[in-house]
């Protein structure tokens, strides 16, 4: 069994949120602290936090999957973008301290030129940075676990290959010990990894074996459930509908199932409304049934 669900809107509030989760069918779910695009995040009421909690363990809710910011970037080039892209991640994870036991995933940056080695490197010190901080500042060991996503290598994207990730998380724990190893994991975008070159419809069980050797499988912690509008390879990163993309039904089906992949969150990331996603989700379902 897996658990299913999709970005919804921290707007109106946290609980909210579940209840508009519940009310797709969902029993899991992703949402953005602050702005997708950056900036300041609204203050969250105490009891409006404890009433997510309180509902999430009431109906069985899987972990869920906090998504950070896609303008942070803690490898930029500039000094300036990775300041602020370190207080980003900071402050997201002060926040979520109170809403223990969830996963935030946020998309490991680009080097912008300056390479993968040291853009490894860079990405490992915030981690270690940002982990010390908020841990230091709520007075309490890290609530969550932090995933790096993986990503389809265009451009300057770090996160493009397995090893790229395996090598942030080696520095990091170098960093930070085995207490920083424990809390840091990978989640897999099935669109990301067929647009970097995996191909999941042809050989997933190749894709997991590969991912595991290099990262190990007990990092792989959650699933962005995307088709996609390009071929294997293409490097583009273009979200499909599930089904209507290149991946297909048949491969999502199987990623869906594969017993290698249970008792994970599975976020839907795809271009829909509540309607489509109400539809994805009910699919989803059926695909495990």
């Amino acid at each position: 069994m897996i658990f299913i669900g999709n970005h919804v809107s921290v707007s109106k509030g946290y609980a909210a949120m579940g209840r508009h989760a519940l009310s797709l069918g969902g029993d899991t779910f992703a949402f953005f602290p602050r702005n997708p695009r950056g900036g300041r995040s609204k203050a969250a009421a105490p009891e409006d936090m404890a009433a997510l909690r309180q509902l999430l363990a009431k109906n069985g809710f899987g972990k869920l999957v906090v998504h950070g910011a896609y303008t942070m970037n803690v490898c930029a080039a500039k000094e300036e973008v990775r300041a602020n892209s370190l207080e980003m991640l900071r402050d997201d994870l002060i926040r979520l301290q109170a809403l223990p036991g969830n996963y935030y995933n946020f998309h490991p940056g680009c080097h912008t030129g300056q390479g993968a080695q040291t853009a490894t490197a860079q990405i490992a010190a915030a981690l270690a940075a940002a982990v010390h901080d908020a841990e230091e500042i709520s007075g309490l060991p890290l609530q969550n676990t932090i995933l790096l996503e993986t990503m389809a290598g265009k451009g300057s994207e770090v996160g493009g290959t397995f090893e790229e990730l395996q090598a942030v998380l080696t520095q990091a724990a170098q960093l930070g010990g085995d207490a920083l190893s424990a809390r840091l994991g990978v989640c897999l975008d099935t669109c990301h990894v067929w647009d970097g070159g995996y191909d999941i419809q042809n050989d997933l069980d190749g894709v997991l074996r590969a991912f595991d050797r290099v990262i190990g499988l007990k990092k792989l912690r959650a699933v962005h459930l995307n088709d996609s509008k390009n071929p294997c390879g293409s490097h583009k990163d273009r979200h499909e509908k599930l089904g209507q993309g290149s991946i297909g039904a048949e491969a999502l089906r199987a990623v869906v199932r594969h017993p290698l992949l249970q008792d994970r969150p599975f976020i839907l990331e795809t271009p829909n409304d509540d309607a489509g996603y109400r539809t994805e989700i009910q699919t989803v379902r059926e695909w495990m049934a």
